[in-house]
């Protein structure tokens, strides 16, 4: 067997879509900086050996400062940053968990950074300086202090539709944790915490890769949810570095074999050209995916493209010749609770897409529970 045949479970090859399925895509970054406060722990140094065993050059830094990083030419500053991945240890401030609706009551960071190169990427304008994937040392830290905000959420916990989930937990706010899974280990670490864990919680992260066999096994006790993080065909040229849409939605079907509750994050919903058609037929590959999987937990969250100036600014760096629908002329204003501005489709579109998408997953996934659209 190749080793690349082992990074999708053998139940995805009897997925639907699976026949087209190309393998699971492992991110390889051209640098792994370590920083010396990352050796001090355990898992900082597993990280540093997995990384040397896989034949990355890993540097190990005189200081815990990441520098040397910035250019003046904000693309060429994109591609090194994107190319580093830099183990570090967690500042305090990630210990203080803020509640991240309308997702979960609680986020928290196993990660900062993507290796993804998606043209729409929401975190642009939102990380500060270039867009390194910081992988945190301090894990334990990071999931012992998760307890003392237990019971105390807003968001879904406190919401009669959701209450049953528990006290929500989301992983994938600042990283795409799976991307950097076999670099890490990070999101094991987490799935074991809470599968463990004798309480109402549940752990929620959202993906765009598909190496999920690395999950499968664990004792999660259903305590995890895995989204996945899927588009439109016609809008898969905009997720550059992802694994594509059927290599996905066979994990999702893995996923959900091996009893994880699971869900479908479709966003950015954007209207190209024949949407309506293109969404259809991206529910109705989810449905064949999910087709005949018992006790199915099911989940859909349904989030519209919408930008800043700041993020519209930071993604013309990234990628000068994207296509990406950004004029202002074609959006509406609409004001943040900080004040900030933001540019969403007008109503009257944003009132289409909405009735089309869940018009379909009651007709063909009546099964998914939609938690929100934004």
């Amino acid at each position: 067997m190749s080793p690349t045949s082992l990074l999708m479970p053998a139940s995805a090859a009897e997925s639907p879509g699976a026949s087209r399925a190309r393998p699971a895509r492992l991110w390889r970054p051209r640098r792994v900086l370590v920083t010396p406060a990352a050796l001090d722990f355990a898992h900082g140094r597993v990280m540093a050996e997995r990384a040397e065993a896989m034949g990355l050059p890993v540097e190990r830094l005189a200081s815990n400062r990441l520098t040397g990083l910035r250019d003046p030419d904000p693309r060429r500053a994109y591609t090194s940053a994107k190319a580093t991945l830099a183990i570090t240890v967690a500042p305090p401030t990630k210990l203080r968990l803020q509640p991240i609706p309308p997702s979960a009551d609680w986020r928290f960071d196993l990660a900062e950074g993507c290796p993804a190169h998606c043209q729409y990427c929401y975190l642009a304008g939102s990380l500060q300086g270039p867009p390194v994937t910081r992988a945190y040392a301090n894990l334990d830290a990071i999931l012992d202090n998760l307890a003392a905000y237990a019971g105390q959420g807003a968001v879904t916990s406190a919401s009669a539709e959701r209450a049953h989930e528990g006290t929500t937990f989301e992983a994938s706010c600042y990283t795409d944790p799976l991307g950097i899974e076999h670099l890490t280990g990070s999101l094991s670490a987490a799935i074991r915490h809470f599968g463990a864990w004798d309480g109402p919680v549940q752990l929620r992260f959202t993906t765009k890769f598909a190496a999920v066999a690395p999950l499968l096994d664990l004792p999660h006790n259903r305590r995890t949810r895995i989204r996945f993080s899927v588009n439109a065909r016609p809008a898969s040229r905009y997720e550059g570095g992802t694994d594509p849409l059927d290599a996905r939605l066979a994990a999702m079907g893995a996923m959900a074999r091996a009893g994880y509750p699971v869900g479908l994050t479709i966003a950015p919903i954007i209207p190209v050209e024949g949407w309506e058609d293109a969404y259809a037929g991206l529910i109705r590959d989810a449905a064949d995916a999910l087709a005949g999987i018992p006790d199915l937990d099911l989940t859909a969250e349904l989030i519209t493209h919408r930008f800043t100036p700041i993020s519209k600014a930071v993604l013309r760096g990234w990628y000068p010749g994207s296509d990406l629908p950004l004029d202002e002329a074609d959006r509406v204003e609409k004001r943040t609770k900080f004040g900030t501005v933001k540019h969403v489709f007008p109503k009257a579109l944003m009132q289409a897409m909405r009735a089309h998408l869940t018009e379909r997953l009651t007709r063909d996934l009546p099964a998914a529970r939609v938690l929100y659209w934004t």
